[in-house]
């Protein structure tokens, strides 16, 4: 499992940012039975930043917590069996690990969350991590029994790393 952790900000959340990812990447991966290694790409921005992504991606212009961009199309989520159908698309030819995907996250909405969730910035980066990581396999929250599945998947790798609410 590799991840590419790029800090466009300040990036001083009181721990270490790659260690974190890593971490939420292999228990991740290992909830959803990954068959392959694989390769993230994490960049920890600002409002601005993520606001003109969002504006530009997604047509909302407004700022955001995290964006996800997977590599992969999924017909059923956590289903890796399509990437094999995709292999020039979907696999790194240097190290044969899947490329699943990209994430954005902002630090702001990090340090806003938290305190609004009464948490650590540690369990709020983490859970965004987890939530955009389960986007990445496949997963989605626009109907209400999509929501409590990807929920339930994100507390367990929380509870799963001992990064929990304090």
């Amino acid at each position: 499992m590799t991840s590419y952790v790029s800090i466009e900000t300040e990036g001083n959340l009181g721990f270490d940012l790659e260690e974190v990812t890593n971490q939420v990447l292999q228990a991740v991966m290992e909830e959803e039975a990954c068959p392959y290694d694989v390769t993230v790409n994490l960049t920890l921005t600002d409002n601005d930043e993520i606001q003109a992504v969002n504006a530009s991606f997604r047509q909302i212009d407004r700022a955001t917590d995290v964006l996800s961009f997977p590599n992969l199309h999924f017909e059923t989520p956590g289903d890796f069996s399509e990437a094999e159908d995709h292999e020039a698309d979907c696999f790194d030819p240097d190290t044969g690990e899947l490329m699943l995907g990209d994430i954005m996250i902002s630090e702001d909405k990090v340090r806003e969350q938290a305190e609004a969730y009464g948490h650590s910035l540690k369990r709020e980066f983490a859970f965004l991590v987890a939530h955009s990581l389960f986007h990445l396999c496949g997963y989605d929250h626009m109907e209400e029994d999509e929501a409590k599945v990807m929920e339930s998947k994100q507390e367990a790798i929380l509870q799963k790393l001992k990064i929990t609410r304090e």
